[in-house]
């Protein structure tokens, strides 16, 4: 059996996205693997309380050992905000390597995970082992037409901003360079990572970063209406503002007796709240469209189960919630992008090729209205979408995934 010494700054067993990700991904690892992970201090409390609450995978616990590291807490009272968080988390990674030195631990294999993107690199390749690095995802800037006339000149400069930051790290971080050239394996979240790295063909394991557990479906729950659902974070990138609007461009075409059988559901928060009820306002849906607050991720189960499709007009190179739906049998309705766009089902005629945003708007709504008249195409994509969830995006096709990398990095270093 190997021991993988995993670097996850996100791991959190009761959340989603990044930190259900991170906790998901050593667990997976762990089923065949001894596994030392090395986190935050601040996921300690939620990664042993769940343990002491799950003792079903005990010995799935037994293979996994969890190291706490952070900076004292006085050194890291300026970390507010995407710039700043950015510039600890590069540094957290710098310092991991004293750390990880000073436990003297004994591994085999050491791998990156987590936040990992394709500007900020990883310094595990000091520690001379096999390394892996990844899934290592990209996000291109939002399209101009998607932020500046909706979210106004602040939140389009920050995003250039910060786009701005990532290409200096690109062009200039000499770290950044070593990490690509010295790592292994790069296990690519998507198609879009590869142009930046310069990486050799040898070290590219294509595999999305995001997975889900298998559902448990609940049919008895479905009723006649016709529920579309969403959930994520109220910032530009998730695109919720597409979301209202085509809703409300779908809904304003019913008849009042179809209108009662319409509704729009979403699970979120964000500091752009003010503005998704200044939409639905503006597009008088007040009386079809409710916005839920952040709930306990095992909560999720019961929206996802009561819904007709997904609608997720997000800008993001991955998403969780996309894995999430697809296990429920809910068909995407997204951009075809990098991110959802390569997530969802191949097959899928939901996927809308950008345009301009009047024009996204009216497509999108074009889709839920075929999707609400047509039950037999509803029921084609939810086909496609359980049947593409089972074969790439379950949990447990992951276990194997991995350790495919470690084995072949094994075998590799023994000839």
């Amino acid at each position: 059996m190997l021991t993988i010494l995993i670097t996850a700054y996100a791991v959190n067993p009761y959340k989603g996205s990044e930190d259900g990700l991170g906790w998901n991904y050593v667990f997976q690892a762990a089923k065949s693997n001894k596994v030392i992970a090395i986190t935050r201090k601040n996921n300690r409390e939620h990664i042993e309380k769940f343990q002491s609450l799950n003792q079903q995978w005990k010995s799935i616990y037994d293979n996994m050992q969890f190291l706490y590291f952070d900076w004292p807490k006085w050194l890291i009272f300026w970390k507010k905000g995407p710039l700043l968080a950015m510039i600890y988390y590069y540094f957290w990674q710098l310092n991991l390597i004293y750390f990880i030195r000073k436990q003297k631990l004994q591994f085999d294999i050491v791998h990156n995970l987590t936040f990992v993107t394709d500007w900020a690199p990883s310094f595990l390749w000091m520690l001379q082992k096999p390394f892996v690095w990844g899934p290592v995802s990209h996000h291109e800037k939002i399209p101009k037409q998607f932020i500046l006339p909706i979210y106004g000149f602040k939140a389009y400069a920050m995003d250039r901003y910060l786009w701005l930051i990532k290409n200096l790290f690109w062009k200039l971080d000499p770290f950044l360079k070593l990490t690509s050239k010295n790592a292994d394996v790069v296990i690519c979240a998507n198609n879009s990572t590869l142009p930046k790295l310069n990486l050799k063909p040898s070290q590219v394991y294509d595999m999305r970063s995001i997975a889900s557990p298998k559902a448990t479906l609940n049919q008895s729950k479905h009723t006649e209406k016709f529920l579309v659902f969403s959930a994520g974070r109220f910032v530009p990138l998730k695109g919720f503002d597409i979301t209202l609007k085509a809703f409300a461009k779908f809904y304003h075409q019913l008849n009042e007796i179809d209108k009662k059988n319409v509704a729009l559901k979403i699970v979120g928060k964000g500091p752009f709240e003010h503005l998704m009820n200044e939409i639905i306002v503006d597009e008088k849906i007040g009386e079809a469209v409710e916005i839920i607050q952040w709930i306990q991720q095992h909560e999720m189960a019961n929206f996802y189960n009561e819904s007709s499709v997904f609608l997720f007009p997000s800008h993001e190179g991955a998403g969780v919630v996309v894995a999430e739906a697809l296990s429920y049998a809910l068909p995407v309705l997204c951009f075809n992008n990098y991110g959802p766009g390569v997530i969802t089902p191949p097959l899928s005629t939901m996927k809308i090729e950008y345009k301009t945003y009047d024009k996204n708007i009216d497509e999108f709504a074009d889709k839920l209205m075929q999707l609400f008249k047509d039950k037999q195409l509803l029921q084609h994509e939810k086909n496609l979408a359980i049947a593409h969830f089972n074969a790439t995006l379950d949990w447990d096709t992951r276990s194997e995934k991995l350790n495919q990398i470690y084995n072949s990095l094994i075998q590799k270093n023994e000839k």
